[in-house]
């Protein structure tokens, strides 16, 4: 897979958010295995073809981190700095704005 294409999205993030939160150490994607990562402060995470897949910080005062507080499980993905997809208890949103 050469990149992840909008169709695949949503396929490729739900893969991610089962490895992430059923604490496997890899994600299969194709043929493709990718290993999951923790962050200083624990948060699994994984890059895939530039999208960088993250577990809610519950450790943060946001929304999202309340919702992470009360046992909600959340993904997001990111490209650049830029917010595109959010995956919560293993309902995917697509985050990226359609251009008219």
């Amino acid at each position: 897979m050469s990149s992840i294409e909008i169709d695949q999205l949503e396929s490729v993030s739900l893969h991610v958010f089962k490895a992430i939160f059923g604490e496997q150490k890899n994600v299969q994607i194709g043929q493709e295995i990718y290993r999951i990562h923790k962050t200083k402060s624990g948060l699994r995470n994984v890059t895939i073809e530039g999208i960088f897949f993250i577990e809610q910080n519950p450790n943060k005062d946001s929304h999202w981190a309340k919702q992470a507080q009360t046992g909600h499980k959340i993904l997001w993905g990111l490209k650049g700095r830029r917010y595109v997809l959010r995956v919560m208890d293993g309902q995917f949103q697509n985050l990226i704005k359609k251009r008219n």
